[in-house]
């Protein structure tokens, strides 16, 4: 069956925000008194959706901080960074315009809140180019549950067998798998077998796009 439809992860593929996630968890922890390191971010809360980012830090830490309150006191942080430092990962416009020209349906599936999502499409002026946008903060279960993907099948009348997805994190990939989807990862660590999964392994978004000429 024909490819019709494009789905985006949003951080880490559309917009480098893993850095601000990672300092904003380190500086809303280090006001309570608890030191974290990137290295930590990477290891317990890469791709996953807020509300288990602060729930992880709260179990692991014992903290008598709400995770609720953790949680937006995070996303108010992560919101400031993409303002005043966020950039398009290079090769998304000319990405999202291939897609458009090819007349691909587009959408996006994020384990971020509406309020980051807002802040990225606003700050990257793209938010014309997609036809579905999804949070799994509206779903049961986020990321590594594919909720968030078939969501946004659903609302794009797309089957599995005619998506592509994008992703860049061991959390996503396995979501999107799950979806049924045909996954690709955008990584410059092509070689890492924790990636083995991925149906091909994306050093650019240029490389996306070679590929999808190439079909």
């Amino acid at each position: 069956m024909k490819a019709t439809t494009f789905i985006f992860d949003m951080d880490g593929v559309m917009i480098d925000s893993e850095p601000f996630w990672q300092i904003a968890q380190i500086k809303t922890l280090q006001t309570i008194g608890i030191s974290v390191s990137i290295e930590d971010c990477e290891k317990y809360t890469m791709g996953k959706r807020i509300d288990h980012v602060a729930k992880t830090w709260c179990d692991l830490y014992d903290l008598t901080i709400s995770p609720d309150v953790l949680a937006e006191s995070i996303l108010d942080q992560v919101v400031l960074n993409i303002i005043e430092n966020g950039k398009a990962i290079e090769g998304l416009t000319e990405l999202l315009s291939y897609l458009k020209k090819e007349k691909y349906k587009i959408g996006l599936a994020t384990s971020s809140s509406w309020k980051i999502i807002n802040a990225v499409l606003d700050k990257l002026a793209v938010r014309y180019f997609f036809n579905e946008i999804c949070s799994a903060d509206d779903e049961l279960y986020g990321k590594p549950n594919p909720a968030v993907y078939l969501k946004v099948m659903e609302k794009l009348n797309s089957k599995p067998e005619e998506c592509f997805i994008l992703e860049d994190s061991v959390t996503g990939m396995i979501a999107a798998k799950a979806s049924m989807a045909t996954t690709l990862i955008l990584t410059k660590d092509v070689q890492n077998p924790k990636f083995s999964i991925a149906d091909l392994q994306c050093a650019s978004l240029q490389h996306v796009i070679k590929h999808l000429e190439s079909l």
